[in-house]
């Protein structure tokens, strides 16, 4: 099985972003949500647009019961996010009740997207921009603390936003480690 890995570059972010816009906006959405959110795939799977829209605009904050440990999340919507959350309702017109990320198969009705098409449409869009690690839903998540890691945010800071129990699972995790390394062997030209 393949180890999740963050999208360490920023043109393949830019080339996964154009390659899922061209998709639908729902997956744009998908990939924008996850890598700027840091939430699991299943949390963002579970949002309605009311959820994230009131009075014809987006919310600035998102309160969020976590699946998986159950804490209540509050999260911040940044500029990406709320761009393309406004595209993705406008073009779509959703209703408040309707899941942001809708199925379009699903036989009966208003359902997400499960996380095996959330899986297939993030992996096969890796593929195609030629990504030379596998890419995942966890992936998503992995590249929101790496980027936070790298554009200077302290690593407790990102370790209490990933619900983490201490910094080395967090460093361990973003795979910062290797990276320091690679840095200081490139550093040291004697």
């Amino acid at each position: 099985m393949n180890r999740t890995e963050p999208i360490r570059d920023k043109k393949m972010i830019e080339m996964m972003k154009m390659y899922l816009r061209n998709q639908s906006t729902r997956n744009y959405l998908l990939f924008v949500f996850g890598i700027n959110s840091n939430l699991r795939i299943g949390d963002i799977l579970s949002l309605r647009v009311k959820d994230v829209w009131s009075n014809r605009t987006v919310l600035k904050h998102i309160l969020i019961k976590e699946q998986k440990t159950g804490k209540l999340k509050k999260v911040r919507l940044n500029e990406s996010i709320v761009a393309a959350i406004k595209e993705h309702i406008k073009t779509n017109h959703l209703q408040p009740e309707d899941y942001l990320f809708q199925s379009k198969t699903s036989r009966y009705g208003n359902k997400p997207i499960d996380r095996v098409t959330a899986f297939r449409i993030l992996s096969e869009a890796g593929e195609r921009v030629g990504l030379p690690e596998p890419v995942s839903p966890h992936s998503l998540r992995k590249t929101w603390g790496y980027w936070a890691w790298k554009q200077g945010i302290a690593l407790p800071l990102i370790m209490e936003a990933l619900n983490h129990s201490n910094q080395s699972i967090t460093r361990r995790y973003l795979g910062i480690n290797q990276d320091e390394l690679d840095d200081a062997y490139m550093e040291l030209n004697l």
